[in-house]
């Protein structure tokens, strides 16, 4: 069994009311002679994982994890008991249904086909992610909620003692990730962040490539961040206000909104489409923007650190529910004189220039090209900049629960690249260039910008 911090329910949930004041509602618990549990230690040579949020992303990484031989999932949380609207789920299940029992059901089904003759602890859900956390069995964690939860659970997580696996973009706030960072620096906890591009082979060798001047003296990198999946046209055909509904069975939607304004439920606040409203997500620049941008910082030298300046320029709905940019243009400079440009274009991906050529990454397809084409036949030799080759994101992240070394995407890098992201969207609102001060992380020339790096949070909750 891997060391873990020990400390019993009771322990951990006064310390969680004192991290996050106070415990909102009662747990949906699905208990273990509910699900036929017949044992409740897990093998000695396992990770024992909890997963906390069920949506699309959510059921792919549980199900990435639990595919894995040298981990049990053990755990299951989400605000929703179960429903037939997450839009996006259908690509990674065949179906739509998701939430608590639907994930439930198909962990357990996973479980059963894989051990039909012999017994297994069975799976447990919850509403609320403290008592997930409270338990003493458990290593490791998924957080797969929308991004205004992930820095009060990481937060939480580290403190007690778990591992975590946290999708991208690690925070909502500038705020948030750092006090992600430091939850994790304090507890000697491993964070991954879920930026699976940085694993991507192709991607590390082009980022080699530019390390090591390949493509001569960088000094732009081109991003194109376009807004043209069928998904982005349901956001500009009902940006209008949305009418008021009724809060669905099994969905603890107070719970939902969490720290956030209360603000009326509609359906399209929620599951998929909350990445396109402030207080919840940052549209594009957060979602697969933080991809991008990532391989970005990577390939520039600059994961512990960020641009000196930004500016940006973009278009956001004016009227109704959603509000981040859907067309944009921005610039930042950083301290060694690259200029990370961007655009709301085609095709996906990154372009590094420099003096002598250059190298673009496609996102999604994965292929690389290059000016002049044979950089792409180059070997890096053993003296020169390496950067590692992944064994697979998910896998990375278990090897590095077992090793206690770093994983590929650490708290900072994706505190780091989130920030790059958080500070654009900010340039877009106030429509003024801002200068920023890495090591302090600071707006040094807008105190109203700066204001906008973290958020207020609704009573009870805090950082």
């Amino acid at each position: 069994m891997l060391k873990r911090k020990n400390i019993s329910r009771r322990k951990f949930l006064t310390q969680a009311a004192a991290a996050t004041a106070g415990v909102i509602g009662f747990p949906y618990i699905v208990s273990s002679s509910a699900l036929g549990k017949a044992a409740t230690v897990a093998p000695s040579n396992r990770i024992v994982m909890g997963c906390i949020g069920l949506g699309g992303q959510g059921t792919y990484n549980m199900t990435a994890f639990q595919n894995q031989p040298d981990v049990e999932v053990v755990a299951l949380c989400d605000v929703n008991a179960g429903s037939n609207d997450y839009d996006m789920l259908y690509q990674f299940t065949g179906s739509s249904s998701a939430g608590l029992k639907p994930a439930i059901k198909r962990a357990q089904r996973a479980y059963a086909e894989k051990k039909p003759s012999s017994t297994y602890r069975g799976v447990d859900g919850y509403g609320d992610f403290r008592e997930l956390l409270a338990r003493d069995d458990i290593d490791a964690v998924t957080v797969c909620t929308p991004d205004h939860w992930h820095g009060l659970i990481c937060v939480s997580a580290a403190r007690a003692g778990k591992d975590v696996y946290c999708e991208k973009p690690l925070a909502n706030t500038v705020a948030e990730g750092r006090a992600v960072c430091e939850a994790v620096y304090r507890s000697g906890r491993i964070l991954q962040t879920g930026s699976h591009e940085r694993s991507n082979d192709k991607a590390r060798f082009a980022c080699e490539l530019v390390r090591n001047k390949y493509v001569g003296k960088l000094h732009t990198i081109r991003v194109n961040m376009p807004n043209s999946d069928p998904h982005h046209a349901v956001v500009r055909s009902n940006s209008f206000p949305q009418p008021v509904m009724q809060v669905p069975e099994g969905l603890d939607y107070d719970m939902w909104l969490g720290h956030t304004p209360w603000a009326p439920y509609t359906r399209m606040r929620s599951h998929f489409w909350w990445r396109f409203i402030l207080n919840y997500g940052g549209g594009e620049m957060t979602d697969r923007g933080a991809h991008i941008i990532d391989l970005a910082q990577l390939g520039n030298g600059t994961d512990d650190t960020g641009p000196v300046e930004i500016f940006g320029e973009g278009r956001a709905p004016d009227d109704g529910l959603f509000d981040t940019f859907l067309e944009y243009k921005f610039e930042c400079r950083y301290a060694n004189g690259v200029r990370l440009i961007g655009e709301s274009k085609e095709p996906r991906g990154l372009k590094f220039e420099g003096t002598d050529g250059w190298v673009f990454i496609h996102i999604h397809g994965g292929h690389l090209e290059a000016q002049p084409p044979s950089l792409l036949q180059e070997s890096i030799g053993p003296n020169e900049i390496q950067l590692g080759r992944s064994p697979g994101h998910h896998q990375d992240f278990l090897n590095a629960v077992k090793t206690r070394q770093q994983p590929m995407a650490p708290a900072e890098v994706g505190h780091r690249t989130a920030t790059v992201c958080h500070l654009v969207n900010i340039a877009m609102l106030t429509g003024r260039k801002l200068k920023w001060d890495p090591q302090r992380e600071q707006i040094v020339n807008d105190a109203e910008a700066n204001r906008l790096l973290s958020r207020p949070m609704r009573s009870p909750w805090h950082l």
